[in-house]
Formats: structure tokens, sequence, C-alpha cells
């Protein structure tokens, strides 16, 4: 995530920079340090950020991924978004199996995520 889309996203969910820093429980001038690109965004702050603009975003849990991405019994049962029924917030949780593996990291995660039309769909970034 860059400074832009943070800040874009601050903005979708209609906080200040000193709410947004109590919601991720961070200061305001690392909001501010965020936005101008000063420091990089660390990945739990992303992942904070983008469940918060998901749980505004719907208020329903929408097609899980397994449906969308049409995978395999094997691999959709080793799954997390699976077991935990949480189609719908399968880009949040680690371990999930994508594109047939398990994704290393969280960036190596949302490298996958960002191409994945249950991504996109949910936040149309």
């Amino acid at each position: 995530m860059d400074n832009k889309e943070f800040a874009e996203i601050r903005h979708r969910l209609g906080k200040s920079q000193r709410e947004m820093g109590q919601l991720l429980a961070v200061s305001v001038k690392a909001i501010q340090s965020f936005e101008q690109g000063w420091r990089n965004i660390p990945a739990h702050v992303e992942r904070h950020i983008l469940f918060l603009l998901a749980m505004k975003k719907s208020g329903t849990e929408g097609t899980p991924c397994w449906v969308i991405q049409n995978c395999p019994t094997d691999l959709k049962e080793k799954c997390p978004a699976w077991e935990f029924k949480s189609g719908h917030l399968c880009w949040f949780i680690n371990g999930t199996i994508c594109q047939g593996e398990v994704q290393r990291n969280w960036q190596s995660k949302m490298d996958t995520c960002r191409r994945c039309k249950v991504f996109n769909s949910a936040f149309a970034l």
C-alpha cells in the first residue's frame, strides 16, 4: 500500500488523522508520515485499515472466495478461509491457499490478492 492509497482509504472511512491514529493505535505523527510517504506503512497497519474499509463497505458476506475461484475440494478443505467460513475475508487471513499454494508472507499475499476478483470486488481500489 502506498501513501496515496492510505490517505484515500482514510478519507473513504471519513476519519481525521487523529481518529485514524486512534483506530490503528498509532500516533497522529505516524499517520502524517504514512500519508506524506516519509514512512513505509507496516503490514499490520495495512491489514487493519483494509479490514476497517471492508467492514464499513459491506454489510453482507457476499460470495465466498472458493466459489468465485472454483477451488478444488482438496485445496478448499485445507484453506483457513474455508475452515473459518470467511471467504469474503480471505485476503485478511494469513495461510490461505491462493493459486494452489500458501502465500509466504503478507507482501506476497497482497501481491496475489490485488490481482484477485474477490479482493477487487471488495475494495475496487
